[in-house]
């Protein structure tokens, strides 16, 4: 009886996609580099259902590179980490490369799966299907309200600045608070006069004012729960209160295990020490990289400690005897609360029942 030849295994291939609102192009190369071919889908379910058959009709896909990862390539994402292949989080293309060789989506697609391919892109993005991404949608709201009370209030007081006479007079002097409480409670009535549009326009802003105060507030006490629930012992940190924590959390995302030590934790947060200059010397300065936003909330929870947290003060005393800059001992505190922050984060997230244990680990 004739015995029957195994299949020969198929060659793995690697699949580059650069996302768009609308469509994403994909390039697939095999592990020798050789470019078998590119696909264009709609950014939908359909759409990502086709690049995967596509995909799977080449070869056998050992990981997919994809641009966007949190932005046009999140839902993508998504999908293929729900079925079960590698992801791997890529950045635009050097400039130089796109001056010499030109830009289009399927170049930057390929581009894309060579970076995966050369060991280039190793990065594994963020779940975002968690609680982490509830803080980060509601942060959005929080802060973008936060500008614009900022924005009411500056401006109301610039137009005090040009009302007629009478009415600037019965509002000099009054603090921030009692300013949009009598502005908010003018009276314009029919708008023939530039005091009666004057008083419109001030208790116009004094009401947005209100208004997205109250709306900070409900911000505010959303995210003090679910960061709270999500990281007490983050939240147990001196100094660090809902916005800090939800600042933490959103560079950690949803799957913190990904990001492989606190020192990278702390290049994500732009407070690892480099050099300063090249040659023979001693002074280093903080990375310029990474998430600025991240990087001003270390400021401001070391500042709190620096006035209010007697180990944080001693160590400040100490270091300015020994003749370090206030710049230079902020930078050391920021380098030190980012080791802590992700001791603390990572205790919680192993202490969570419903973690998860993937393979993948990000540079």
């Amino acid at each position: 009886m004739a015995s029957i030849a195994p299949e020969p295994e198929r060659r793995g291939i690697i699949v580059g996609v650069d996302t768009h609102k609308h469509t994403h192009a994909a390039v697939a190369v095999d592990e020798l580099g050789s470019r078998l071919g590119e696909c264009h889908v709609r950014a939908n379910r359909d759409g990502y259902a086709q690049l995967e058959a596509w995909a799977v009709s080449l070869g056998r896909p050992t990981a997919f590179g994809v641009e966007g990862t949190g932005s046009y390539g999140v839902g993508l994402a998504s999908w293929l980490r729900r079925s079960g292949y590698r992801l791997v989080e890529v950045n635009r293309g050097d400039r130089r490369s796109r001056r010499t060789n030109g830009r289009t989506d399927t170049l930057d697609a390929e581009a894309a799966a060579r970076s995966v391919l050369s060991g280039r892109a190793t990065a594994v993005p963020k779940s975002a299907d968690g609680t982490v991404e509830m803080i980060r949608q509601v942060k959005i709201a929080r802060d973008t309200a936060r500008k614009g009370r900022t924005s009411a209030i500056v401006t109301l007081k610039a137009v005090i600045v040009t009302v007629p006479a009478e009415l600037r007079e019965q509002l000099e002097g009054l603090t921030d608070k009692a300013l949009i409480g009598r502005c908010a409670g003018l009276r314009p009535g029919p708008i023939v006069t530039p005091v009666a549009s004057a008083k419109h326009a001030l208790r116009s802003l004094a009401r947005r004012w209100t208004a997205l105060d109250a709306e900070i507030d409900d911000h505010d006490r959303i995210l003090d729960e679910l960061t709270s629930a999500h990281s007490p012992s983050l939240r147990d940190g001196f100094g660090i209160g809902a916005d800090t924590a939800a600042e933490m959390l959103i560079v950690f995302g949803d799957n913190p295990e990904r990001i492989r030590s606190e020192a990278a934790f702390a290049k994500l947060c732009g407070a690892c020490p480099i050099p300063a200059s090249s040659g023979i010397t001693n002074r280093h300065r903080l990375s310029r990289a990474g998430h600025r936003h991240a990087n001003a909330a270390l400021y401001r929870a070391v500042i709190v400690r620096m006035r209010f947290h007697q180990p944080t003060i001693d160590y400040t005393h100490r270091r300015t005897k020994e003749g370090l800059s206030k710049r230079d001992i902020i930078r050391c505190l920021k380098r030190f609360l980012a080791r802590e922050i992700y001791r603390r984060v990572m205790t919680d997230h192993r202490a969570r029942p419903d973690q998860q244990h993937p393979n993948q680990t990000n540079s």
